[in-house]
């Protein structure tokens, strides 16, 4: 059973009770997605950040689906952010398909991305144990 460890007894809370680290039972299949970015499966970008964030964690949730994982099994997560201002929107839409599970995080605020648009880009690992 994958453990996540939280230690605010010790070290400073993150904002949103992300937790310090996590431990991967022996034997469980890990999942490494790529960067997903907030684009329609047409291409379009939305100009509005919270419906880019929302896309990205539905485009999260097709990679877990196809392989038999779901947000549960989410260990840890990485976030690129062009705009702090976008920072509210995640955490209420991180917050609505992670429900209480609260994964370490990298927040990292950049410069611009390639894609004229993009405000955000999200990458993820899971782990699942069989």
């Amino acid at each position: 059973m994958t453990k996540f460890h939280l230690l605010n007894d010790r070290i400073c809370p993150h904002s949103n009770d992300a937790a310090h680290g996590v431990e991967i039972p022996a034997g469980a299949r890990l999942l490494f997605t790529n960067g997903q970015v907030g684009s329609r499966p047409d291409g379009t970008i939305p100009t509005d950040p919270s419906e880019q964030i929302e896309i990205i964690f539905e485009r999260l949730q097709f990679i877990l689906e196809a392989s038999d994982m779901t947000f549960q099994d989410v260990i840890k997560l990485t976030v690129y952010v062009a705009d702090p201002d976008v920072l509210e929107a995640y955490h209420q839409n991180r917050a609505r398909f992670l429900g209480d599970v609260k994964p370490p995080a990298t927040l990292l605020l950049v410069g611009s991305f390639p894609r004229p648009g993009i405000m955000t880009e999200i990458e993820a690992v899971a782990a699942k144990s069989n």
